[in-house]
């Protein structure tokens, strides 16, 4: 078995394990753990263009990106953020930046759809991927992926923690 399916494999037992009706912190970090290697992986195959691209990387980040962003953000929307609302219900606030967190999750989604594509190419040794382009798409996808989750550490679960 290669690594990229055993990461695979680990990212599809982490979606499987997935709660769906109470808010499971382990489960969450794990899966910002899981964003974040992926993260480094991104800026691992960013460092090595154009010249030296892992093309088993590549295909390995797209056949993951998609399903790992999108079950994690299915989690915080429907498990999560119904939870955080309630426990502060009285609070404008919280309401917005929930609100505001929901609209990065889609802007998140459809930029991880466009990077699966050129992460695809650049796995099959498309000739005409730019790489300047690759490159700049890649590190404003894993930076933003970044910042959400310190925000959402920093912010939001940090209360959940102190509970």
């Amino acid at each position: 078995m290669t690594l990229a399916n055993q990461e695979h494999d680990r990212v599809e037992h982490l979606l499987s394990a997935m709660p769906r009706d109470t808010v499971s912190l382990d489960w969450l970090a794990g899966a910002h753990r899981e964003q974040l290697l992926l993260c480094d992986a991104l800026e691992e195959i960013a460092d090595s263009l154009p010249a030296a691209v892992n093309r088993q990387k590549c295909i390995y980040a797209a056949k993951v990106l998609g399903p790992l962003i999108h079950g994690l953000h299915r989690y915080e929307e429907q498990v999560l953020f119904p939870h955080l609302a309630a426990e502060a219900a009285s609070d404008g606030d919280l309401g917005r930046t929930l609100n505001r967190l929901k609209f990065e999750h889609c802007e998140d989604e459809c930029f991880a759809e466009e990077l699966v594509d050129t992460l695809l190419k650049l796995g099959s040794g498309t000739p005409d991927v730019n790489a300047e382009a690759a490159g700049y798409m890649l590190r404003g996808f894993f930076e933003t992926i970044r910042r959400h989750i310190a925000f959402e550490r920093e912010h939001l679960l940090r209360g959940i923690n102190a509970a």
